[in-house]
């Protein structure tokens, strides 16, 4: 597994990340900074691993993972990790406030609840919104304005390994997608069952279903075990 630096160091990140708590939420429940730099070293942990299999050159600095709190896509997740960790360790109330800090600078809706895979990739998902409800699996890239959902029974999504969802894309209800699956922008499905190695275009009940030749995960992730 690649080596992951950062732009800064864990307590750096914890200083500045605290800052931004205390100036958005600023109530009487102060942030905790012993527990937050704990929660941070696991949020980094787990950016270790997801960065270890993103060939994109914004997360590789000489043949290391990067970090960079001023990149947006790095910032965004690494928020949805310290919200997930603290609500793990029942820290609610660093959880809460962490996603909202998320929601708020990058308008994403990824509550704490929502248990992403170890490989991940958010592409400057702005206005995207993952249903905590769902099943993600390894290799889940999602771009801007993605929705994850449930249906009126109040049934989610199962993803499997390696989906790419383009922007304005949604999944919605008793959907299970199989391996190797793109959904084009401005696409939908609700209540389908997808084969593996397909593409899906175009809206429900009307869409078009091809196979997928082309086989793009690996223009986001590293799929060799190191």
């Amino acid at each position: 597994m690649r080596k992951l630096i950062t732009s800064i160091t864990n307590s750096s990140i914890c200083d500045y990340l605290s800052k931004q708590l205390d100036t958005f939420y600023p109530d009487e429940n102060n942030i905790n900074k012993i527990s937050l730099l704990e929660i941070v070293n696991l949020a980094m942990e787990n950016i270790e691993i997801c960065f270890s299999k993103i060939v994109s050159p914004y997360y590789i600095k000489n043949n290391n993972s990067y970090f960079n709190h001023l990149n947006g896509d790095h910032y965004c997740s690494f928020l949805y990790q310290v919200s997930r960790r603290a609500y793990l360790k029942n820290e609610i109330d660093i959880a809460t406030k962490t996603f909202l800090l998320n929601k708020l600078l990058f308008g994403i809706d990824v509550f704490y609840t929502v248990d992403l895979p170890k490989h991940y990739i958010f592409v400057h998902p702005i206005g995207t919104v993952l249903g905590s409800g769902a099943i993600y699996s390894n290799y889940f890239v999602v771009y801007q304005g993605v929705t994850v959902g449930s249906n009126y029974n109040g049934i989610y999504p199962k993803f499997s390994n390696k989906t790419i969802l383009f922007s304005n894309s949604s999944v919605i209800g008793n959907s299970e997608i199989g391996e190797n699956f793109v959904l084009g922008g401005k696409s939908s499905i609700i209540n389908m069952a997808i084969d593996k190695n397909k593409v899906v275009m175009g809206n429900f009940p009307n869409n078009k279903i091809l196979n997928n030749e082309k086989n793009g995960i690996h223009k986001y992730f590293c799929l060799k075990d190191n």
